[in-house]
């Protein structure tokens, strides 16, 4: 029964995914046929020809029946979209294995925000604050500053190693890593062993994501990219729905037993990716050496930190790329301040409906994010594919997807956060909020990684990674704020609420304002704007 499941979801991917991608061929047909069919004389035609060679030459469906055989045509498309079952080509051996790890990854690092409980009838075996002995101030650098002092450090590392080493050996090391990290977490006794456990999480967790969007880049169809990236990208909400449903773990088994259960997953999920997961292409011949050879054909020898800092510096001198980053800080942080205080708020906030609540928050995350990740992810492909031809800048398009869904998500969030209001009302907004908010991921990275071309993807993800990474401040800096004004005697969710619906409202509109000038910026001088093939 599964199994149908599963090949029936890929046989509708396939579909949807293929209906959009006739789209340009059609458009592109019609076009070359009224321009044919024109009456023109001579010189009109030699006028025209150059441009229409070019327009051929460039078409990703130039071999079709249009100039070629039927053979060509089935040749080409195959090439394009990775043959017969396409949507199996890249899903089963790259975007699912990877796609397991990333969930390993996210729940490893938010359960954290669905075992704590500052209540005051909060018990130590379900509440790990009450158990090891920390307050809000310092749970607020524990979910978010801890995790990332290694995470931020080593983000840049984490690219350089994609760009150069084999990265589902990167991918099968670091989920190891964080996944002991989670088990060192349930059996932690102290504060700073929790800390301890939390900044090795933090480290291995950097590895992840710039190795799995590098691999979805070379490997995944040029024309499925974003969708792709869309899909792994729809780990997180997965994860967030695994979170909330810790709480039921808690319940039932207490908080120490939860976090088992999450590290034991991570296990599981990096041996299946050791089966499933292909050989890295760059395995196979030889990564960007630092040698090249001069004039006369002698080798010279290049300094790696050199190198590194100019690719550093590549990645930087793009305005399109330093105006992603600025609005991702800004995405980051919305989506951090949700992902650490949520949690914490509605369970303060909707005391008697904690099971409840972890069941609608399950739901929200698995399916409305989940679709919102995978639309906003075709819709962008959708955009790019039926930009007309004398766009300048198709590929600019795809953020127009991440910008009105900011927009949306900033007063759905709003009304979401208002005390007083019922449990079912509250979770109606939050529904809301996930469904237009979460279409942002996909779009985004292909934006990025199809900016910055293949040499350098890892380092520009790294460099993604890193802005996340930074975006942690926000939640610190709302706990510090939250236990400020927290009297012990007077816990109430409408302190919280206070300070977090304006906080993330705000952040999602600067997010939009800063992806709207992105969008605009002029495109590189010589993009890698479809240019990498899949292999």
């Amino acid at each position: 029964m599964k199994y149908s499941l599963l090949l029936s979801f890929l046989l509708v991917l396939d579909v949807i995914t293929d209906v959009a991608s006739l789209a340009p061929a059609l458009q592109f047909y019609k076009s070359e046929v009224r321009i044919r069919s024109q009456p023109t004389t001579k010189a009109t035609t030699a006028y025209f020809q150059p441009f229409l060679r070019q327009l051929v030459a460039s078409h990703p469906y130039r071999n079709s029946r249009i100039h070629g055989t039927a053979d060509d045509d089935k040749e080409n498309m195959e090439s394009k979209t990775g043959g017969k079952n396409s949507a199996v080509s890249w899903f089963l051996p790259l975007t699912l294995p990877l796609w397991l790890v990333y969930i390993s990854n996210q729940w490893s690092r938010s359960s954290i925000y669905y075992l704590v409980d500052f209540s005051n009838d909060a018990e130590s075996f379900k509440a790990m604050n009450v158990d090891i002995g920390f307050s809000e101030a310092q749970y607020g650098l524990l979910a978010s500053v801890a995790f990332t002092s290694l995470f931020a450090f080593a983000s840049l590392g984490a690219g350089v190693a994609a760009d150069r080493s084999n990265r589902k050996t990167l991918t099968i090391a670091s989920a190891l890593t964080w996944s002991v990290a989670t088990l060192g977490t349930a059996v932690s006794q102290s504060y700073p062993q929790v800390v301890a456990c939390r900044i090795l999480m933090g480290l291995a967790c950097a590895f992840s994501t710039p190795a799995a969007f590098t691999l979805i880049r070379d490997r995944a169809p040029p024309t499925r990219n974003a969708l792709a990236s869309s899909f792994y990208g729809t780990g997180v909400a997965v994860a967030s729905a695994l979170s909330s449903l810790s709480i039921l773990l808690d319940n039932q088994l207490g908080w120490r037993n939860a976090y088992s259960v999450v590290g034991v997953y991570g296990i599981v999920a990096l041996a299946v990716t050791a089966v499933l997961l292909e050989d890295d292409p760059k395995d196979s011949t030889s990564s960007q050496n630092a040698t090249s050879t001069d004039a006369t054909g002698d080798r010279l020898t290049e300094n790696p930190t050199s190198s590194i800092w100019n690719d550093v510096k590549e990645v930087f001198s793009t305005r399109r790329v330093q105006l992603i980053l600025i609005a991702s800080l800004f995405r980051f942080s919305s989506g951090l301040m949700i992902g650490v205080w949520s949690g914490p708020y509605f369970r303060v906030a909707f005391a008697d409906n904690q099971s409840e609540y972890a069941v609608a928050q399950a739901v929200i995350s698995a399916v409305g994010a989940s679709l919102s990740g995978l639309a906003g992810g075709a819709t962008a492909d959708w955009l790019v594919a039926n930009a007309s031809p004398d766009t300048k800048d198709p590929i600019g398009r795809r953020l127009w997807v991440v910008i009105a869904g900011s927009m949306l998500a900033s007063p759905a969030w709003y009304f979401a956060m208002q005390p007083g209001q019922s449990f079912e009302g509250a979770m109606a907004w939050l529904a809301a909020e996930y469904v237009v908010a979460e279409c942002w991921f996909g779009p985004t990275i292909s934006t990025l990684q199809s900016t910055v071309g293949p040499k350098i993807g890892g380092i520009a993800q790294g460099t993604f990674t890193l802005t996340g990474a930074t975006a942690n401040i926000a939640p610190s800096v709302l706990g510090f704020l939250y236990s400020q004004t927290l009297e012990a005697s007077d816990v109430s969710g409408a302190q919280l609420s206070s300070l977090l619906a304006p906080a993330v409202s705000t952040c999602y509109l600067i997010s939009a304002v800063f992806f709207s000038f992105a969008a605009r910026s002029p495109p590189p001088s010589s993009p890698a704007v479809e240019k990498s093939k899949p292999s």
